[in-house]
C-alpha cells in the first residue's frame, strides 16, 4: 500500500521552515526595548514598559480586506503588510495608546515562499514606522480552504496607554477645532466598491496610466501610519478619530459626547485624484460613507494649539464642534 504524506495533502513543512529562515532578520530588523526572547518560542514576550503610573493594555485587530485581491492579481505583494499594521496602529492612537508590539496571521492554499516573504518584510517596515515590534505570527497553509494563489491577512497590534488619558470622549467640548490629517490614499477600505467601479463599470487596467504613474500603483499606496506624528503632539491633542469604513459621517461620531456634533466643512477637505475619478459614477453620500475621501485621521484639538499643530503636521482645518445631537454633518 502507496502512503501519503503531508506535502502529498498540500502542505509542505519544509516549505514553511525555508519561509520561517526568510523572515527572521526581517523580524530582527523590528526590535525595540521591551522585546524578550526571539523567534521561534511558542509565544512572543514584550516587557510591559515603565514610566506609567496606571498602565493599561490596549489591543486592536483588523485586516487589509479586498486590497488583498488586487495585490494578488498585479503579484505586488510588499506593501499590504504596512496596510495591515496601520490599520490596527491607528487605531491604538484614538484610546492614547502607544504601540508596542504586533503579531500577524498570514493564511494561503499553498505557501509561496517569496510572496510571503514579501508580505512580511512590509510588515516589518510598518512596524519599524509605527515603533513598535514584530514579535510573532502564524503561517497556515489550507489547501481547500483556500486557492493556491490566494492568500488572507490579520493582524493584531497591543500597545500600552495611561489609564487617566484613556477617556478622550469627555475631554471634547464646543469650540474645539477639528483638524484633518491627510490619507495617502483609498488606504484599506472601500476596495469593493472601487474595483466595481474601476475594472467593471469603467473598464480599467491596472497598467492605465493615472496622474503619471499606473493605476495599481495609485490603489496599492500603503496606509499612512500616525504613530510619530501622536508621540510629538499628544498633549496638544484633545481626541482623535481614525477614518476607515464608515468614512467621516460614522467614525467622527466615536469621538463625540452625546450633546455635541461635528461640523464639517465638505468643500474645505482636500479630496485626493483618485476619489475624484470615481465620482461621476457614486453619488456622493455614499462616497463619503464608503472612502476616507483623503482624510485617513481627524484630530480635535483646542483652538490655542491649532496653529502648532498646522506648523508641525501637513494637516489642515475641516470643521468645529459645535452644541447639537451627536453625529457628524456635512456642510
Amino acid at each position: 500500500m502507496s502512503q501519503i504524506s503531508y506535502k502529498d495533502a498540500g502542505v509542505d513543512i519544509d516549505a514553511g521552515n525555508s519561509f520561517v529562515e526568510n523572515i527572521k532578520p526581517l523580524v530582527k530588523s523590528t526590535k525595540i526595548p521591551g522585546v524578550m526572547g526571539g523567534i521561534g518560542s511558542f509565544a512572543g514576550a514584550f516587557e510591559l514598559p515603565k514610566g506609567f503610573k496606571e498602565p493599561v493594555m490596549l489591543a486592536a485587530t483588523d485586516g487589509v480586506g479586498t486590497k488583498l485581491k488586487l495585490a494578488i492579481d498585479s503579484g505586488i505583494h510588499n506593501t499590504v503588510g504596512i496596510d495591515l499594521v496601520a490599520m490596527c496602529v491607528n487605531d491604538l492612537l484614538c484610546n492614547f495608546g502607544t504601540p508596542s508590539f504586533f503579531l500577524d496571521y498570514y493564511a494561503t492554499g499553498k505557501l509561496d515562499v517569496n510572496v510571503a516573504t514579501n508580505v512580511v518584510a512590509g510588515i516589518a517596515e510598518g512596524c519599524i514606522r509605527s515603533e513598535c515590534a514584530l514579535i510573532g505570527g502564524e503561517t497556515a497553509e489550507m489547501p481547500g480552504m483556500y486557492s493556491e494563489d490566494d492568500y488572507d491577512l490579520a493582524g493584531f497590534a497591543v500597545g500600552v496607554a495611561e489609564k487617566s488619558e484613556m477617556d478622550r470622549v469627555s475631554l471634547v467640548r464646543a469650540g474645539h477645532k477639528l483638524i484633518a490629517l491627510p490619507s495617502s490614499g483609498l488606504h484599506s477600505n472601500g476596495f469593493s466598491l472601487a474595483r466595481k467601479v474601476l475594472f467593471e463599470k469603467m473598464g480599467m487596467k491596472f497598467e492605465d496610466d493615472f496622474n503619471g504613474k499606473p493605476l495599481i500603483e495609485t490603489l496599492l499606496e500603503p496606509t499612512n501610519i500616525y504613530v510619530k506624528t501622536f508621540k510629538k503632539l499628544r498633549n496638544e491633542i484633545v481626541a482623535m478619530a481614525h477614518i476607515t469604513g464608515g468614512g467621516i459621517v460614522e467614525n467622527l461620531p466615536r469621538v463625540l459626547p452625546e450633546n455635541l456634533m461635528a461640523q464639517v466643512k465638505e468643500d474645505s477637505i482636500k479630496v485626493l485624484p483618485i476619489f475624484e475619478l470615481m465620482a461621476p459614477h457614486i453619488d456622493r453620500a455614499e462616497m463619503f460613507r464608503a472612502f476616507n475621501m483623503g482624510v485617513g485621521m481627524i484630530l480635535v484639538v483646542e483652538d490655542s494649539n491649532v496653529d502648532k499643530i498646522l506648523a508641525e503636521t501637513d494637516g489642515y482645518l475641516i470643521g468645529e464642534i459645535k452644541e447639537g445631537a451627536r453625529e457628524a454633518v456635512m456642510v
